[in-house]
């Protein structure tokens, strides 16, 4: 188990890599609002300590931001990087336990080993072709073009292809010394034929280039595949966490 500020320092890099339209910083805590987004770019990460007496209000001050914006909060609980007590504050106020989460680290030398198997292109900004096959596998969302329009750290989007046409995308975001793996995804009709491979190698070598040495992503636990093509390309776990919503 890698360092609780090393965990919480990653998280906040992927809250960067993923901006919400407005983020509110509240002793430590960072209340992201994006309510045309995947819910989870508007998830609370509760990084700031706070004593056990402090924890109900902080919660209800959190409750009290949201609810001024017509929203309701969902917390992200990552253990050791979040204060001791607060899922079980969360859980005996009728907040829900929702999904569990991998964060995953590599080194790049390790990553950059794995030579693609197919063509790709890389992009410094989103393409046409490589947000419509993102939206063919998640559905239709402007909001989430326009939250890639929000990434401010140096960027790659890539795209393997299969007799020219995109099969598989994925982007990686740099910052200070890390890339961060975001919006894998693969055409169902391209699946198990290295697409994927492709577009992780393809990051690999971009981030190489722009001075990470390692990267990290985050993938569902309950999501096999997806483990498995990471664990084969050099990925192993660092943390675990959940969430806690309130709707």
């Amino acid at each position: 188990m890698e360092s609780a500020e090393l965990v919480k320092s990653l998280q906040e890099r992927a809250a960067r890599a993923q901006p919400a339209e407005r983020v509110e910083h509240a002793g430590g805590w960072f209340l992201r609002l994006a309510p045309r987004c995947s819910w989870w770019v508007g998830t609370v990460l509760p990084h700031g300590d706070a004593d056990p007496d402090e924890l109900l209000r902080r919660v209800v001050e959190t409750e009290d931001f949201y609810a001024a914006h017509g929203a309701v909060p969902c917390f992200q609980i990552t253990p050791r990087a979040c204060p001791e007590g607060l899922d079980a504050v969360l859980e005996k106020r009728r907040y829900r336990r929702r999904g569990s989460v991998s964060l995953q680290t590599a080194s790049v030398a390790r990553l950059v080993e794995n030579a693609p198997t197919l063509k790709v292109r890389l992009d410094e900004r989103p393409t046409r072709p490589w947000f419509e096959t993102w939206q063919a596998v998640n559905g239709e969302s402007r909001a989430e073009w326009e939250m890639l329009a929000r990434v401010e750290s140096p960027s790659a989007y890539a795209s393997a292809l299969i007799c020219d046409e995109v099969a598989a995308v994925g982007r990686a975001v740099a910052d200070t010394g890390w890339a961060g793996v975001f919006s894998m995804v693969t055409l169902p009709r391209s699946r198990g034929k290295g697409a994927a491979r492709t577009v992780l190698s393809a990051l690999a070598g971009w981030a190489a280039a722009n001075t990470a040495d390692h990267m990290y992503l985050q993938v569902e636990r309950d999501n096999g595949p997806a483990l498995r093509l990471y664990e084969r390309a050099g990925f192993a776990g660092m943390s675990t966490y959940h969430y806690r919503d309130a709707g």
